[in-house]
């Protein structure tokens, strides 16, 4: 049984006292209308804790904004939320004109980290699954017994004349009553010739979340600095100061041991008594990269499940170290995102 404003409450009582459930939850499809995000279809959920977050099946299914009890929980970047329809795979400025960030931003299919060519191909920072639409989408909210289940779907599909074809099929869930959400996700190889993988969860978390009184909590593991500006902060990874001019990002590489399948990585205010988390399975995403950025209004940190590091496609195939998808192919993650409430939400976490 579910707790509501206080109170445990099951479909029967539930149902007695509204006249539909989109008073308390569920999931409302739009378009937005303004500016560079103009065209984008959006899906706003409510889960009736104050759990919020909005679904962009117009960029790949990724996650903008989000938000528990009216406190935000993600980070938007300037340029906020920008159609597909303006991105062009241009070394890392492309991604960069149109990284919204959000709760989540997907970095794949055919490369994340470095921008590289490799035979001739350029592939940009984070490759061009974000800036991909989704089709076949499908919003579901219904009851299963006690249980009111909402879900956004679908299919996102890069693919190239001569060249690759993978192919993401997507669900975020959630439920009535829930802090947070999941996402699954299968990705497919439906060309005839093997492909490398690169998969990043790219979920960014901004004031008033990240603050001087937030502390980072992982799973226990190894740590390790991705440079030398990187190995310089190691010791204080876990801490985050005030925004900083000319600050200098920084990432850190954990891996993770995982309990029951699954590891953790989670961002607590202690001042403000809440935070946020990612928890997700090692089995196919062993790397997770925190992205520590201290800068004025690039002000975020990033907890970052991964398939490899942030090298870029050719340095991966040269050390043969890309994941690789045979022809038919198709390869499970999950990852789920939440809001801790408490204290004593971060303690169960943990």
């Amino acid at each position: 049984m579910k707790e509501l404003y206080g109170r445990p409450i099951d479909r029967a009582s539930l149902i007695r006292r509204v006249g539909q459930m989109s008073q308390i939850a569920g999931a409302r499809a739009s378009v937005l209308t303004s500016g560079a995000a103009r065209g984008v279809e959006a899906v706003d959920v409510k889960t009736g804790t104050g759990f919020e977050f909005t679904v962009l099946p117009g960029r790949a299914l990724d996650i903008a904004w989000a938000s528990y009890r009216g406190t935000p929980l993600g980070y938007i970047s300037k340029t906020g939320v920008v159609g597909p329809a303006f991105f062009a795979e241009q070394g890392a400025t492309g991604f960069l004109r149109n990284f919204f960030a959000g709760l989540m931003t997907t970095a794949g299919l055919s490369n994340i980290g470095l921008p590289c060519e490799v035979d001739g191909v350029e592939f940009g920072l984070h490759g061009r699954i974000s800036n991909t639409p989704a089709e076949d989408v499908a919003v579901s909210q219904h009851w299963v017994g006690d249980d009111y289940r909402i879900s956004v779907a679908g299919t996102v599909r890069q693919a190239s004349a001569f060249g690759e074809c993978l192919v993401l099929r997507r669900e975020i869930s959630t439920s009535l009553g829930t802090d947070a959400l999941v996402v699954r996700d299968t990705v497919e190889n439906a060309s005839v010739r093997p492909e490398p993988l690169a998969l990043l969860y790219h979920c960014n978390f901004g004031y008033p979340i990240v603050s001087a009184a937030t502390r980072l909590h992982a799973s226990p593991g190894g740590v390790e600095p991705r440079d030398a500006n990187a190995a310089a902060g190691i010791s204080e990874h876990r801490e985050f100061g005030d925004p900083q001019p000319g600050y200098v990002e920084q990432c850190f590489y954990h891996r993770p041991d995982a309990k029951d399948g699954r590891a953790y990585a989670a961002l607590f205010n202690e001042q403000l008594g809440i935070g946020a988390y990612v928890r997700y399975r090692v089995d196919t995403l062993p790397l997770l990269v925190e992205w520590k950025m201290l800068g004025e209004q690039e002000y975020v940190v990033g907890l970052e499940p991964g398939v490899s590091l942030l090298d870029g496609r050719a340095e991966l195939l040269r050390r043969n170290a890309a994941p690789m998808l045979a022809p038919g192919e198709t390869r499970s993650f999950e990852v789920e995102i939440g809001a801790l409430k408490d204290r004593a939400a971060l303690d169960a976490l943990l």
